[in-house]
């Protein structure tokens, strides 16, 4: 599932994350994969002093544009800067790395606290309906194998447990893709890769009635669209 949303998407999941981490004024936190900065807006808001880390140059000046408050470097999510940190925070980030054993490992050396997110599972995400629209028009999946998507909390938790840390709380919460009506929900996922593919073989006009069609469940009745998706929030502690 793709990370991407509709503006202020994650502001259930960001702030879920800061309650449980405890994080306020004066608050040391590196986010890990910080992307254009949306999380550390959020928390420097809360009045955390926050450092971020991204592997895209071009990320890290999207983050230093959006929390000039903040210290942005890019960097490798399995090499943290040293610290120490209160809270080491990795949003969204762990399906998205070579290692997450290691970077969990790396956190829990450098920080007091690690709290991470990741998606529900897929059928705990109304989200899933883009691309089962789709469906008819891509390369079938591959059957999974190796170990269990970390969007399910034993695997989570596992992975928690073998980079050395504590495990404090996981918790859940279900944040809203909203869109104003058809077009704002359409045409981002017309342009994303998935959907080019999709009307390059069907059409586009083909693509869009598909997508409606499996959407129609989501219609609120001011015309718009809204699509529940769960998140698991983890809060850890590096092990004595």
């Amino acid at each position: 599932m793709s990370e991407e949303g509709p503006r202020g998407w994650g502001a259930p999941l960001y702030a879920q994350a800061l309650d449980l981490a405890g994080v306020g004024p004066g608050t040391r936190l590196l986010d890990l994969g910080c992307g254009p900065g949306l999380f550390a807006r959020a928390a420097v808001d809360r009045g955390a002093l926050v450092t971020g880390v991204d592997a895209d140059p071009s990320a890290v000046v999207a983050a230093a544009a959006a929390v000039p408050e903040g210290s942005f470097q890019v960097g490798d999510a399995h090499d943290p800067p040293p610290g120490p940190f209160d809270v080491v925070a990795a949003v969204q980030l762990l399906a998205h790395v070579t290692n997450p054993v290691v970077v969990l490992r790396a956190a829990a050396r450098v920080g007091a606290a690690v709290v991470v997110t990741v998606w529900g599972g897929e059928q705990e995400c109304a989200v899933r309906a883009f691309g089962e629209a789709l469906a008819p028009w891509l390369p079938s999946r591959p059957p999974r194998t190796g170990p269990p998507p970390i969007t399910s909390v034993p695997r989570l938790l596992r992975l928690a447990d073998l980079a050395g840390l504590s495990i404090g709380s996981v918790v859940e919460v279900v944040c809203p893709f909203r869109y104003t009506d058809a077009e704002s929900m359409i045409a981002p996922l017309l342009s994303s890769g998935i959907g080019r593919a999709a009307a390059a073989r069907a059409g586009e006009r083909v693509v869009r009635t598909a997508v409606l069609d499996r959407l129609a469940p989501f219609r609120t009745e001011s015309g718009g669209y809204r699509l529940d998706n769960l998140f698991r929030v983890l809060l850890a502690h590096p092990r004595a």
